[in-house]
């Protein structure tokens, strides 16, 4: 069910049902505000009154995370964005973190949303960023993020996703993460890259760590992916309980990065957990790293999800 008319701080709201699975669907940042299998809330939701706290569940384009001081260099000439990350001088979290996005399609079962990135300083661009939510028939959350450029000219880009995942009402301290990756971004003051290192010590998740042990703000890459037939091509970081059941992030190989968040300052939570799919990593805009360029007329595809095992 769709709900396009209703006024709120997050912009009208898209109720998707399948199965056993409800997901709620704010346009404002085409974000994921709520999702849950037989009543388990598996995202860390928001009031319909509020904007996204911490940014959860937004979604990000033309860059995700950081662009250190805002700027960046085009065919030779300097490019300033606003400053959105005020304490550390950074532009943050792409151009559409307030704007509301327009349903170009809805069902009971999925919705298709489109914001407008319209030339502006510090990007002088026109393109356009398209996310499909969708249900499976097994209530399984499936989101295609599609930026289009329609420049005359080829327009960089990095797409992202700002979900934080959760458990129903299970302790943070009880939760592990699991991370498959073989390498991690190691990153100054200002949270921008300076290292890509292998990961070691709390920074290797790959056998799971207990969220008690560890509290991050770190990409990490080199990303192991399924070699089933089932599974080729796709990865699965995950959050999972002592009792078996589990969350977790997955995501084709669209996504080259994954950015862990764990956080003691997400609103009524001790504990709370991002895990950001991302084509490049924070500061890619100067780096180069995971940056990709669209010719005009060309789009590009993120796909991720979530899945469960309850």
């Amino acid at each position: 069910m769709t709900n396009p008319t209703a006024r709120a701080a997050s912009g009208p709201q898209f109720t998707l049902r399948r199965n056993d699975a409800t997901a709620v669907i704010a346009s404002l940042a085409a974000g994921l505000r709520h999702y849950d299998r037989s009543g388990v809330a598996l995202v860390e939701g928001y009031g319909a009154g509020e904007t996204a706290p911490g940014a959860a569940g937004i979604t990000l384009a033309p860059f995700a995370n950081r662009v250190e001081g805002g700027r960046w260099e085009l065919d030779g000439k300097a490019q300033q964005l606003d400053i959105t990350e005020v304490p550390r001088n950074n532009a943050i979290h792409g151009l559409l973190r307030n704007t509301g996005y327009a349903a170009l399609e809805s069902s009971e079962h999925h919705v298709l949303l489109e914001a407008v990135i319209y030339p502006q300083h510090g990007y002088p661009f026109l393109a356009r960023h398209q996310v499909r939510y969708g249900l499976t028939a097994d209530g399984a959350l499936r989101v295609a993020q599609t930026l289009i450029n329609d420049s005359p000219k080829p327009a960089p880009f990095v797409l992202g996703a700002h979900p934080y995942f959760r458990l129903g009402d299970t302790p943070a301290e009880q939760l592990t993460v699991t991370v498959h990756a073989g390498s991690y971004l190691a990153a100054n003051d200002r949270m921008i890259p300076t290292d890509t290192l292998p990961v070691e010590g709390i920074y290797d998740l790959r056998r799971g760590r207990l969220l008690p042990e560890v509290q991050m703000d770190t990409a990490f890459t080199a990303l192991g992916f399924g070699g089933t037939a089932a599974d080729d091509g796709v990865a699965r970081q995950t959050l999972s309980a002592p009792d078996g059941r589990s969350v977790s992030l997955w995501h084709d190989r669209s996504v080259s990065f994954v950015h862990v968040f764990i956080t003691s300052d997400f609103p009524g939570r001790p504990l709370a957990v991002a895990l950001e799919p991302m084509t490049g990593p924070a500061n890619a805009f100067n780096s180069g790293d995971g940056l990709k360029w669209l010719a005009p007329g060309e789009r590009f595809t993120m796909n991720w999800g979530v899945d469960s095992e309850l």
